[in-house]
């Protein structure tokens, strides 16, 4: 790892805008040189890897989630996840409701949604949001706290199209901050852009960029 990638990258971000270092498959050691140059936000995907990580290293990181999660996984991380990027249905979110009242705990999470054009990428509609978002079972959760959306562009060179989809994102944010959560002073979370199209994320609004393979290409 170069930790110069890292630098240049930091350096070059707003300060409005945080850095989720993806550190998935990445050593123990590989974490701990980002530590010490001052990064505490830590992307993964997988629940037992994460909680690996969180055990074996420095109590004051940021464990953020930002892969698809199962149900089942929900109690591997419940405890000290910081942030759930990756909430792609309801089931999920009041399952981490029930495991979080389990361990007394407010756990903040993002709705992810489908804004890319391969069918393959989780997400939720703007419509089918909408409709939870409006129930009386959204209603009653207490100990998972939704604090913005999240999504995943195109995998394109084409950057029109990148920019196209980052803006629906925005859009479907301010419609929710005005619709659901106008009296919510904690919906603030964009999480959009990866190492291929961050620049593009914080053109568009970002307050969240998800960057591994740029950082730790050689």
């Amino acid at each position: 790892m170069n930790i110069i990638h890292y630098q240049k990258i930091k350096d070059s971000i707003p300060a409005n805008v945080r850095l989720v270092v993806v550190s998935k498959k990445r050593s123990e050691q590989d974490i701990m040189t980002l530590y010490a140059a001052g990064q505490r936000a830590f992307g993964e995907n997988h629940a037992l890897e994460i909680r690996a990580k969180h055990e074996a290293l420095p109590k004051d990181i940021e464990w953020h989630f930002i892969g698809h999660l199962q149900t089942n996984k929900v109690k591997y991380i419940i405890p000290f996840v910081s942030l759930v990027h990756s909430i792609d249905s309801f089931k999920l979110l009041q399952e981490i409701d029930r495991q979080a009242k389990q361990h007394g705990r407010v756990v903040p999470c993002l709705l992810q949604f489908h804004i890319a054009s391969e069918t393959s990428k989780y997400g939720f509609s703007r419509e089918e949001c909408m409709d939870i978002l409006a129930s009386q079972a959204f209603a009653a959760l207490q100990h998972a706290r939704v604090r913005g959306v999240m999504g995943m562009a195109s995998f394109t060179r084409d950057t029109l199209q990148i920019s196209r989809e980052f803006k629906q994102l925005y859009c479907i944010f301010q419609d929710l901050k005005k619709g659901y959560f106008k009296y919510a002073p904690d919906f603030t979370d964009i999480s959009m852009g990866m190492s291929e199209d961050y620049p593009i994320a914080i053109q568009e609004g970002a307050t969240l960029i998800r960057v591994g393979t740029a950082i730790f290409k050689e």
